[in-house]
């Protein structure tokens, strides 16, 4: 079985495609060498005989034969043929003993076969012969033997042949080689996926630092590898968060209503019990909810509503919402908006994201502190600003507070499932923006979003530099450094979105810093 599956094997079939195709190369290559210099030695050889037969034409009479013997007696090989004959076919000199049948004597050079006189069963030679007729009648014959120039030209021929067979077995030994090396490789990579299939999740494809496809496969396989294994040790994460949160409110339901059950003794004691339940159906039937939404949004099913969305309207909702909740907590809510500004976007899912900021914004400010909600625009660049007077976020839960559940030991008595900013960074990556949580106290957010005018995103550099500040990038889950806004004041958080500008350009990109603020709850 394994050597039929070396055989079948694409790197030896393309081995043996490779030698069968340089074999065929190398034959036509020296069937054409053969015949270039076979034709090549029989024109030399066709060249030499007709020279000689024009000296000799041009010479008297009386010094032909004495040419001829000489010509003859030269020829140490014995290839060489000439002839002398009278009108009437007599021989005069020579060693050819009578004119060749069918030879024209117009000093065309043909290919003649010298037969030997009289009746017998060995063949002649097949000479090169030129004829001429003279001025005193007689006939003139010389003919060259080109049996040695195609003995040359078969020796080389050969020669050359010879080298495909070493060629061809080379070729086969490399694609052989080649194949082993390949099935090696197969192998080694079924079996650690067989491992990982098996659940090893942290078996990994061997790399190597060759820039050959297999490691370059392999790299890229790895790297996926890794973002599955991060998904599901998430996904088990999330799955223990999301039974831990629902078994909490879950179980008080219970509770509450086995209390009610063997306590209850009035109407309005059992009203009290079921209310109670009721609430801890309503916490569950949140989480599911919210989840359900995260889901949707994270894969992309809302993008058919996009649209130029006026975002100073938004910001006016979300401070109708909320200042009678502020009001009652004792936060003073204060509000700044610009002229009229417009994003493209999901008004809906833009709404929430600001919303669930100015909400976190609201519950982590102490009573008789500060927010505000602020919208700037200049030439460039759309500031929106969310900021409070709230402790922030710690450095070590930047990267944190994005996970789907978290939520801080100094929250734990707080509202909250720990939802809230995974949705929010939802909505950033459903819009193509980018969200950064910086390190000033309570953080920055910056989001970077495509224009209303092409709906493609487009990536803008953050225009004010200041001192380098540590930050996490939750389109990657990084955490990384880079230069950070100017000044700004404590607690406070950025949304940076490019919008296209409503004045004079619609086709301009516009910038849009959006908020700082304290605690957030997820």
């Amino acid at each position: 079985m394994r050597k039929i599956q070396f055989i079948r094997s694409n790197t030896f079939l393309w081995a043996l495609a490779v030698a069968a195709t340089l074999a065929l190369f190398v034959v036509g290559l020296f069937a054409f060498v053969y015949r270039q210099l076979d034709d090549y030695l029989i024109a030399r050889s066709d060249r030499m005989v007709t020279t000689q037969i024009n000296f000799m034409v041009d010479l008297p009479p009386d010094r032909r034969v004495r040419a001829i013997a000489d010509h003859l007696q030269q020829d140490s090989r014995r290839v060489h043929y000439a002839g002398l004959f009278s009108a009437d076919g007599a021989r005069l000199a020579g060693n050819i003993d009578r004119v060749p049948a069918g030879l024209d004597l117009d000093g065309t050079v043909r290919s003649v076969r010298l037969d030997p006189p009289g009746a017998t069963a060995v063949r002649g030679p097949i000479v090169r012969t030129v004829g001429r007729r003279l001025d005193d009648g007689d006939v003139l014959v010389l003919g060259r033997n080109v049996d040695e120039t195609r003995e040359i030209s078969n020796v080389v021929g050969q020669a050359l042949a010879l080298g495909v067979l070493p060629a061809f077995c080379l070729c086969l030994l490399a694609g052989a080689w080649l194949s082993v090396r390949a099935q090696k490789r197969v192998e080694e990579v079924n079996q650690r996926v067989q491992r990982i299939v098996a659940g090893e999740l942290r078996e990994r494809l061997p790399e190597d630092n060759a820039d050959d496809p297999f490691a370059r496969l392999a790299r890229i396989v790895n790297g996926m590898l890794d973002e599955m294994e991060t998904m599901i040790n998430a996904l088990a994460g999330v799955g223990n968060d999301i039974a831990h949160d629902l078994r909490t409110p879950l179980t008080r339901a219970r509770l509450a209503l086995e209390r009610g059950r063997t306590h209850a003794t009035t109407l309005e004691q059992l009203q009290e019990v079921v209310d109670k339940a009721i609430a801890g159906i309503d916490q569950s039937l949140a989480i599911i909810t919210a989840l359900l939404r995260l889901t949707e949004i994270e894969n992309n099913r809302r993008t058919a509503g996009f649209g130029n969305v006026a975002l100073d309207e938004i910001l006016r909702e979300v401070c109708d919402v909320y200042e009678p909740i502020a009001e009652d907590k004792g936060v003073a809510l204060g509000v700044l908006i610009g002229r009229g500004v417009q994003v493209w976007g999901d008004r809906d899912l833009l709404f929430e994201a600001i919303a669930n900021l100015v909400d976190n914004a609201v519950k982590f400010a102490p009573s008789g502190g500060q927010v505000n909600l602020e919208l700037e625009l200049d030439d460039r660049t759309v500031l929106v600003r969310v900021s409070d007077s709230g402790p922030g976020i710690s450095e070590q839960e930047r990267e944190a507070v994005l996970r789907r559940f978290y939520r801080s030991d100094k929250i734990r008595n707080t509202p909250g499932v720990g939802l809230g900013l995974s949705l929010v960074a939802a909505i950033v990556k459903l819009h193509g923006f980018r969200l950064i949580i910086g390190s000033a106290p309570g953080g920055r957010i910056e989001i970077l979003a495509w224009t209303a005018g092409d709906g493609r995103a487009r990536r803008m550099p953050v225009s004010n530099v200041g001192s380098r500040k540590r930050e996490v990038d939750v389109m990657t889950g990084l955490t990384r450094d880079r230069l950070g806004a100017g000044t700004c004041r404590t607690s406070e958080t950025e949304f940076r979105l490019v919008t296209p500008s409503l004045v004079a350009c619609p086709s301009a990109s516009l910038l849009i810093p959006v908020s700082r603020f304290g605690m957030w709850e997820q």
